[in-house]
């Protein structure tokens, strides 16, 4: 997929906010990858701070509905992984510097 692609559907997904923190999805690094796996069909590849994490199910639908307004996408398949394991590193330097984690 096109970089351009790509950055337009990590830009639209920064409007998930994880309700427990205040910070997006995309800055604090639990976007893996977003991949055109057919015409019309997007993989998105996402974590979650913790196996626990009671949010989970309503971030994944956030996701698909970020997506799925482009009249490019039809389909939003999110997978959740767990490989590799989510950790602060992973976050943006606005994710760290908004949850006020100096490097």
């Amino acid at each position: 997929m096109e970089q351009e692609l790509k950055d337009k559907y990590m830009e639209a997904m920064q409007e998930v906010i994880d309700p427990e923190l205040g910070v997006d999805i995309v800055n604090l690094g639990l976007i893996y990858d977003v991949d055109m796996v057919e015409e019309g069909s997007l993989n998105v590849k996402m974590t979650l701070t913790s196996m626990g994490c009671p949010v989970g199910p309503q971030l994944m639908e956030q996701v698909k509905f970020s997506l799925v307004q482009f009249d490019e996408i039809e389909n939003v398949n999110v997978e959740l992984v767990w490989s590799p394991p989510w950790s602060k590193e992973m976050m943006t330097r606005y994710g760290k510097i908004a949850l006020g984690i100096h490097e």
